[in-house]
């Protein structure tokens, strides 16, 4: 592949490819291939919470499902099962911002994570959203219940049970999508 055939020498030249494929694209493909870049394997050991600043550009100036839902789940995600401790808060900040693809990155982050998932912060990251009617945020919140109860179905009820009266019809049917 191209990436193969031009390693970059260092973290710093790997960001600002991205950031060059990212900004100057003019069309979609280019900005695939600079998220496809950020998850090459030689640059595996930049998967780190000091990427999150170049994730969170891409999610803040890619806006939209296609891009954030890759970054969210394929890089935020596994940075965070690897250092939750730094990368927890930057999550739960992200879950009360105005900008809608930050919120959906914080819910989206544990797709995945199955018996690892992190309830607490789960909680953390819908409750803020529950009564969001933007279509992106409801469908993410039904996503992730949706997700998690294939792990869980039992808590996922009770969540639903206890909480299902403040979220979207959107977001229930999609967290019950399974049960």
């Amino acid at each position: 592949t191209v990436y193969a055939e031009h390693v970059l020498p260092d973290r710093g030249s790997w960001q600002s490819a991205v950031r060059a494929m990212w900004d100057e694209g003019r069309y979609r493909e280019e900005r695939y291939a600079a998220i496809a870049l950020t998850g090459y394997r030689a640059y595996a050991t930049y998967q780190d919470p000091g990427t999150l600043p170049l994730y969170e550009h891409l999610i803040v100036t890619g806006a939209w499902w296609d891009y954030v839902d890759e970054v969210a789940i394929r890089r935020v995600g596994p940075i965070l099962r690897t250092d939750p401790i730094s990368v927890a808060p930057v999550l739960r900040a992200w879950s009360t911002d105005d900008d809608i693809w930050r919120r959906r990155t914080s819910i989206l982050a544990q797709i995945g994570s199955k018996a690892d998932t992190d309830l607490d912060l789960l909680v953390d990251c819908l409750a803020p959203s529950l009564s969001h009617r933007e279509f992106f945020v409801g469908k993410a919140i039904g996503w992730a219940l949706r997700e998690y109860a294939k792990t869980d179905p039992e808590w996922v009820r009770r969540y639903l049970a206890e909480h299902g009266k403040q979220m979207s019809g959107l977001s229930r049917r999609e967290a019950a999508k399974h049960l």
